[in-house]
């Protein structure tokens, strides 16, 4: 499966309160770690970076493929009891954190399931580590805490009170997030709207 453990993955209970949730430690299999991060695109500025606009080798390539198939598709299918069928993708990458990253939101309502793996092969940092939170004031009342650590993912169901964010971190951060969307039209936008969000990022990184 070019490095998704599936099986980890569906022996992973769901949390369903206060929004449907569950962390795999292990997704992408230690095996394929290496050649994935070693493909992994150059990313020197915050945002999200659609793939479309990154270069990166065969390993990472393989490893979109399928983390965008229809195995994957059907086991979140399951686990989140929702039909994906027909419903687009959508697939950004980050290398870096800015000072603008992490404050606390949900996603966008055109977005059905966000799906973050994260590619940091260590990680010591107090900053950085991912909050799912039971409210949209408070940072420190976490329902879970996730080290970005190599091979963990960390899937959600999109809800209005799917509240996320981190401490403030800066510097390297790898992580690929994949998103069921609910249509075509709202994929473009979303594209676009990261696409313009990471160069204002790195613009404003560049001028400091």
């Amino acid at each position: 499966m070019h490095g998704l453990d599936l099986a980890a993955f569906r022996s992973t209970p769901l949390t369903r309160m206060p929004f449907p949730y569950l962390v795999v430690p292990g997704f992408v299999t230690a095996a394929a770690r290496d050649a994935i991060n070693a493909d992994y695109p150059r990313i020197e500025a915050p945002g999200s970076f659609p793939t479309y606009g990154l270069s990166y080798g065969l390993a990472f390539r393989d490893f979109l493929q399928a983390l965008t198939g229809n195995a994957t598709r059907a086991a979140f299918e399951e686990k989140f009891g929702i039909s994906l069928k027909r419903k687009p993708t959508m697939v950004t990458v980050r290398g870096r954190c800015g000072t603008r990253d992490g404050n606390i939101h949900t996603d966008a309502p055109s977005k059905i399931i966000t799906a973050l793996i994260y590619m940091n092969p260590q990680w010591e940092a107090a900053g950085g580590c991912l909050r799912l939170l039971r409210s949209a004031t408070n940072i420190d009342d976490a329902i879970v805490e996730i080290p970005p650590l190599e091979g963990t993912l960390v899937a959600f169901q999109r809800t209005d009170n799917s509240y996320h964010g981190h401490k403030l971190f800066v510097g390297p951060r790898r992580v690929i997030q994949l998103n069921w969307m609910t249509g075509a039209h709202v994929k473009i936008y979303e594209l676009l709207r990261h696409r313009v969000s990471a160069w204002v990022k790195g613009l404003k990184a560049r001028m400091r």
